[in-house]
């Protein structure tokens, strides 16, 4: 299923959100413009679970060491597909829940789902060494705070059929919960397979995702 729009008009002008997304372009930009030294640019800003536990253990005193790449992988993606897909989510998703928090908060929740969708993995499996890179887990976070806030909204969504597509209007409920019960399953499915070593941090999605729901009780505005 692929969402193409929401039908909850932002009251606001999502400020935070779009500068989001524009700092995540550029630094992939950044990220093409190095050519052979993206692999050694990767390695040190993304955030890889083995290192974090090596550091733990023989430098646990040396903090901004071992914290900042949970930050600097969250705006870090690995190819045009994997950055496209996020920013459109969170395109759609995230300035919804910007409005519901104002600019402050939302950048504060943003930075909070990341950090906790990175931990979450790392706790999962605390010895990967494939570095973690992408907006996933703080965009899960944000779809968690969505699921809550606007249950009935509908999303117009593609679905594709074999060779045909369709269009449907699916409820944000629907959408949302189908989305975290495949992220579960997936997630389950690389833990029974032993196949947690690389590709999809699902366990940061459904970590980010369980922080968003969570927290959207603490940032949202209350009502006037």
């Amino acid at each position: 299923m692929i969402p193409l729009r929401d039908n909850i008009p932002s009251r606001s002008w999502p400020l935070v959100n779009i500068s989001i997304i524009l700092l995540n372009v550029l630094v992939f930009i950044y990220e093409l413009s190095l050519g052979p030294y993206i692999e050694k640019f990767i390695l040190h800003y993304g955030f890889t679970p083995a290192v974090y536990q090596y550091l733990s253990e023989v430098a646990p005193a040396d903090i901004p060491l071992r914290v900042y790449p949970i930050f600097t992988s969250m705006f870090m993606h690995g190819g045009w597909v994997h950055l496209i897909s996020n920013m459109w989510i969170l395109w759609i998703f995230g300035d919804n829940v910007e409005d519901r928090m104002g600019r402050l908060r939302y950048i504060l929740f943003y930075l909070a789902c990341g950090i906790a969708a990175a931990l979450t993995q790392f706790w999962v499996n605390p010895y990967a060494r494939v570095p973690m890179v992408g907006a996933s887990g703080a965009i899960a976070g944000v779809m968690g705070a969505y699921f809550f806030l606007y249950p009935h909204a509908r999303i117009l969504t593609l679905i594709p059929i074999f060779f045909f597509f369709q269009i449907i209007e699916i409820p944000a409920f629907f959408f949302l919960a189908f989305w975290f019960i495949m992220q579960f399953f997936s997630g389950s499915l690389a833990i029974t397979t032993h196949a947690l070593a690389g590709g999809v941090a699902w366990f940061a999605h459904i970590g980010g995702f369980i922080t968003g729901a969570g927290l959207i009780w603490l940032f949202k505005k209350r009502h006037r």
